[in-house]
């Protein structure tokens, strides 16, 4: 019997071989209970060519302090983030990969707040 984790990862490992078939870069999101980080990885899979997170110093000032990275307010405004960043580095189509998580909640506000800052998938 498979572990929550491992069933996850399987979904994940699913998902990003077709991705890879279609060979355009692609949003990856991934949360934890404290942060959620999100990336813009090239069609290659060689090389990240945006990434934002919660983690990050001026993220964590925004939301006031530590501890409050783990809601959907925070993974909006990482996903207007990661949409400006890809924007700037020349990427305006991305397919989603959601890494075997739920979509709903905080990747799902993600992915929202994404695709209104201009990022198509």
């Amino acid at each position: 019997m498979l572990t929550k984790k491992e069933q996850r990862l399987r979904r994940a490992r699913q998902t990003r071989i077709r991705i890879a078939q279609q060979g355009v870069a692609r949003l990856t999101v991934n949360r934890t209970n404290l942060h959620i980080y999100a990336s813009v990885i090239s069609g290659d899979g060689s090389k990240v060519l945006a990434s934002a997170s919660t983690a990050e110093a001026d993220v964590r000032k925004s939301l006031g302090g530590s501890g409050k990275g783990g809601n959907a307010a925070a993974a909006q405004i990482i996903g207007k983030r990661i949409a400006e960043k890809a924007k700037a580095a020349g990427v305006e189509k991305v397919a989603f990969d959601r890494a075997g998580f739920a979509y709903h909640g905080r990747v799902k506000a993600l992915a929202d707040a994404a695709r209104e800052a201009g990022l198509q998938f």
